[in-house]
């Protein structure tokens, strides 16, 4: 799918911008903040007065870092690296998350929604192919509150969505238009799973939700013919010891209901951080076995669109 030329490619949320459809995507985005539900928890507290709940975000944005990234997966860093904004706060709070500090912490600072604005610019301005807002689902109407500021100062790459997968199809909806890649990570195939270490019981089933409406806005990742993402849908599945992340029934899902054609990136990263125990199913890091068994799952069912990179990660701190 490397046949479509980088300059006649538009991010969809220029055409948004330009036939006024933002100021309304931002109006029903901030009024799901008045109760909040812009994900499956619906905590239904008031963001706009400040109130917090499980994700621990308020109403502004806050930050924990941006810079070029080259650690993600092939067709975001192409050459000059994908455009990371790391998102502070998270509303699925993982106890293995490698972010911990982030995610659990806190760690981060809060800006404006003009300085978000800046942060994409920037990011673009040092060559980034795209703009990566790490774990943005609490965030979503800051985000597009911030979109229009960085448009009108040059903004001209594409979007990118990296979610943890547990994303309300309301919400996703008001992005039709806006994003043009989504990353969602499919954490888990087993409720009682994502229940013990993530509190999500509902997460399989809100997740294939999620997947069908994002891939419905988007479709089949599409790369430019240097084989940088333009468009589309990749998912990522980090693999877990003892199965427990049912990776055979994620790639089922993934070649049945979404496509076979679906650009999937099987983790191999996971290590006991956060509140991980060592006597934990997951007290260890995966085996060669297992992360086999995990790929081999995939291209049983028909996917062979797997990514391989090179991890390599530059991170600025404010």
């Amino acid at each position: 799918m490397k046949n479509v030329q980088p300059e006649n490619f538009e991010p969809a949320y220029l055409k948004t911008h330009r036939e006024g459809m933002l100021p309304e995507k931002i109006e029903k985005a901030f009024r799901l903040l008045e109760k909040c539900s812009l994900c499956p928890r619906n905590c239904g507290v008031n963001r706009v007065k400040g109130e917090k709940k499980y994700c621990g975000a308020r109403l502004h944005p806050e930050v924990s870092s941006y810079s070029p990234h080259f650690g993600e997966e092939r067709p975001l860093v192409g050459h000059h690296g994908s455009g990371t904004i790391f998102m502070t706060h998270c509303n699925l709070k993982c106890l293995f998350c490698q972010n911990y500090s982030i995610s659990h912490g806190g760690e981060g600072r809060e800006i404006s929604f003009e300085r978000l604005g800046g942060m994409m610019v920037e990011l673009q301005m040092m060559g980034c192919h795209n703009i990566n807002f790490v774990t943005p689902t609490h965030y979503v109407p800051q985000i597009l509150r911030a979109l229009p500021v960085a448009v009108e100062k040059g903004l001209k790459v594409p979007l990118v969505y990296n979610t943890g997968g547990y994303d309300s199809v309301e919400t996703l909806k008001l992005l039709d238009g806006v994003f043009d890649i989504y990353m969602p990570d499919f954490k888990y195939a087993d409720g009682k799973v994502a229940e013990e270490y993530s509190q999500a019981s509902d997460y399989p089933e809100m997740a294939k939700l999620a997947f069908k409406e994002m891939h419905r806005q988007v479709g089949d990742l599409l790369l430019d013919e240097r084989g940088i993402a333009l468009r589309g849908l990749l998912v990522r599945h980090l693999v877990l010891p003892q199965g427990l992340a049912g990776t055979k029934g994620v790639m089922h899902f993934l070649a049945q209901e979404i496509s076979k054609n679906t650009y999937v990136n099987i983790m191999d990263q996971f290590y006991p951080c956060g509140k991980i125990s060592p006597n934990s199913p997951l007290g260890r890091r995966i085996t060669q076995g297992e992360y086999n068994e995990a790929v081999e799952s995939a291209k049983n069912e028909g996917i062979t669109r797997l990514d391989k990179r090179e991890k390599l990660r530059l991170i600025w701190r404010f």
